[in-house]
């Protein structure tokens, strides 16, 4: 009998085995710390699928591992690095006829200049691009001089700079007065220069995720962050705040999109869909901070006794001229990755 038994302990983990290996898988890649890993949980038990999720740091990193040749469905990048991946053709059109939940995406954030015809994107989170500081630390006054409060000697060694060569090169632009967008070469260069002096004279430290645990926990007096990430540190620490200088910033969008060589073009349908519909973008918001692009979730949370009610941070301006969505432009992109390569050498 208990021979028997074994026997078919086996045999069940044999056909449990070919049962998983016979389900159907989606590859998804996506910024880190940036869903409830419950989600995915849930939409593989939902159409019995495997989710492979990967993850990258920037825009540029996901573009390089897609020239080495990685192949996923479900990719989730920002708005120029889709304008460039629609150039390349390296997505594919979606079928909205498959995306029902789609139509409760903001209408602030369809038909953006990166995809004028809404046809290769479906919006999952959005923000804007700011600092974080210390309010402890740091005082109002100083923060009166928007960015160029990051050279006040004041804060020399006690700053945290992302590690994105747009974002800081956004910084210096709209500084120095100029378009985020710039194509002119002096006004690059000159933000080159601004930034070159920023990294000798301020030491700062660059970071990536990191910086949501050291602000936390105090390490710096001030950070340059995303929206979202500022939402979440400031909910853990009531000392910290968040500031969006009035010179601009960037206005950005990150959607999902559907690689041209994906190998589960239905199911990735599916999966998008799935991240649209209210309850799990709910608690993709609930979880990571960053805005949501669904109007009703937005309007819940924001509102008398939401999880963000009272968040500046959550809630993007969407008044002032100066603030930008990035476009792509090749030239520009192969001068600023230079500079900024130059900058992180010194």
């Amino acid at each position: 009998m208990k021979k028997l038994l074994v026997l078919l302990m086996v045999l069940g983990l044999v056909v449990t085995g070919c049962s998983t290996s016979e389900r159907e898988t989606l590859k998804v890649y996506n910024w880190g710390e940036y869903i409830d890993e419950t989600v995915i949980t849930e939409f593989e038990e939902l159409y019995n699928v495997r989710v492979i999720y990967d993850l990258f740091e920037s825009n540029e990193m996901m573009y390089t591992n897609l020239l080495g040749g990685e192949v996923y469905d479900v990719m989730i990048p920002s708005d120029y690095m889709i304008e460039r991946l629609i150039a390349e053709g390296r997505i594919q059109k979606l079928d909205f006829t498959k995306l029902p939940n789609y139509a409760g995406v903001m209408e602030n954030l369809k038909g953006l200049d990166f995809d004028p015809n809404e046809e290769y994107s479906a919006p999952y989170f959005w923000g804007n691009v700011g600092l974080v500081y210390n309010t402890e630390t740091v005082s109002e006054e100083d923060l009166e001089a928007g960015w160029a409060v990051l050279k006040n000697p004041k804060y020399k060694g006690r700053i945290y700079f992302y590690d994105s060569e747009r974002d800081a090169f956004m910084i210096a632009l709209k500084v120095l007065g100029y378009s985020a967008n710039t194509t002119v070469q002096a006004e690059l260069e000159a933000a080159y220069n601004w930034l070159l002096d920023f990294d000798a004279t301020m030491d700062p430290v660059y970071v990536t995720d990191d910086v949501i645990d050291n602000m936390i926990g105090g390490a710096k007096d001030i950070a340059v962050m995303y929206s979202g990430d500022a939402t979440y540190v400031i909910s853990e620490n009531e000392s910290l705040a968040y500031f969006v200088p009035e010179e601009g910033s960037n206005l950005w969008v990150d959607a999902m999109v559907i690689s041209k060589d994906a190998k589960n073009v239905d199911l990735a349908h599916k999966f998008i869909d799935f991240m649209l519909s209210k309850d799990i973008a709910y608690l993709n918001t609930a979880y990571v901070g960053y805005t949501s692009t669904i109007q009703e979730v937005f309007d819940e949370v924001t509102g008398p006794d939401g999880d963000y009610e009272g968040f500046d941070s959550y809630i993007p301006r969407t008044d002032n001229p100066l603030d930008e969505v990035f476009r792509y432009n090749e030239n520009t992109k192969k001068i600023l990755s230079d500079f900024w390569t130059l900058i992180k050498a010194q």
